[in-house]
């Protein structure tokens, strides 16, 4: 991989080390900077229209070529490209339709009575599902070991309902149609099952182990991020009933996952996720506006003590207070913010030394 600070077998280590728990000396670690004096080859021009943007595999793919080649990743970060269509990606697949703005899409549900609708089945004629293939396979070939694929934002279960659906309408599916909803939660994870396995598929004909939107490596296995973000709007009753089963599916048949848990709203089912074994972690995301990632100690704390990898995104004066108070064994944190080499590396050279110290005090 280019422009790593790590060889990739370093890094391969390193990223073993986070999903085994072993890694002693400090947290893992991911901060890009720009790369100085690049010899920058132009930068791509984009297409005229929003919704080409998106859908322009040539040009998606020069801008993460030209995006790793013109910065430095250091720590455990690495260059990857995740094809991305949008979190309702799935849902399109099933057959709901997407709208495109600059930065995001969205569903436009599409099942207005379940009895109009047909059962969910995975269709390899869809052009969603196509045009997916066609940004990984190109992707894929591009790469060459330069930088890794991710497998795109892929929304299962009940958040994939909702793009059916609309989330009003799921809501009140929980008193009014349970039955139906359940159905379909069950024939979308049969969907979500071949839409994984077969972009996995292809990114392994010339890359080892997986990636995606999270931007954890796993060097060996084929893992994935699961959620639902639905669930910030339902109770704890309802997240056990309708949630949970298709959840533990989904965990029981991923080699390896982290929890994408999104909203103080959705911290009432922490201890639910936490009892499901198959988790190997819990990503932590306030919210918009909330306190920063350093005054998350106890709820960070109360995964770890469940024996749970940790995954957070953090600005870079979190860091060293968390580093302060958490065993660093299974700790990830993406560091945003406009730090330079030398910033960054001196971060990451006084997390080691307040891990380091931490180490010694419970050695005496």
């Amino acid at each position: 991989m280019i422009n790593t600070a790590f060889g990739e077998d370093q890094l391969k280590r390193r990223w073993m080390e986070f999903w085994n728990r072993e890694n002693e000396d400090r947290p893992l670690l991911s901060v890009a900077v720009p790369k100085e004096n690049a010899r920058r080859s132009p930068a791509p021009t984009a297409p005229n229209g929003i919704k080409e943007r998106w859908l322009d595999t040539e040009f998606q793919i020069k801008c993460a070529r030209y995006g790793a080649e013109n910065t430095i990743y250091l720590a455990e970060s690495f260059p990857i490209f995740n094809p991305n269509l949008g979190p309702d990606f799935l849902g399109a697949v099933c057959g709901c339709d997407l709208k495109f703005s600059n930065v995001t899409s969205w569903a436009e549900p599409c099942i207005r009575e379940y009895d109009d609708f047909p059962d969910i089945v995975f269709d390899k004629s869809n052009p969603w599902w196509k045009k997916m293939v066609e940004i990984t396979q190109a992707a894929v070939d591009d790469a060459n070991g330069d930088y890794l694929v991710g497998i795109t934002d892929i929304h299962p279960g009940a958040d994939a309902v909702v793009s059916l659906r609309g989330a009003d309408v799921a809501a009140m599916d929980l008193y009014l149609e349970p039955e139906e909803f359940k159905k379909r939660v069950w024939q979308i994870f049969d969907v979500f099952k071949e839409v994984t396995q077969g972009l996995h598929d292809i990114i392994s004909q010339k890359q080892k182990g997986s990636s995606n939107w999270m931007c954890l490596y796993h060097p060996e296995k084929l893992w994935y991020v699961t959620s639902c973000d639905f669930s910030y709007m339902i109770s704890g009753e309802h997240f056990r009933e309708f949630i949970l089963p298709e959840l533990t599916a989904e965990e029981n048949w991923l080699p390896a996952t982290i929890y994408h848990l999104d909203g103080i709203g959705s911290l009432t089912h922490l201890d639910t996720l936490l009892n499901v074994k198959e988790i190997n972690g819990i990503q932590w995301v306030p919210g918009s506006g909330k306190a920063p990632a350093r005054e998350w100690g106890e709820v960070l704390k109360k995964i770890q003590k469940a024996g749970k990898c940790i995954e957070m995104s953090c600005a870079p004066e979190d860091i060293i207070p968390l580093c302060e108070i958490l065993d660093p064994r299974g700790v990830h944190f993406g560091i945003g913010g406009n730090l330079d080499r030398y910033e960054a590396e001196s971060l990451i050279k006084e997390a080691e030394r307040v891990c380091r110290k931490k180490r010694a005090q419970f050695a005496v």
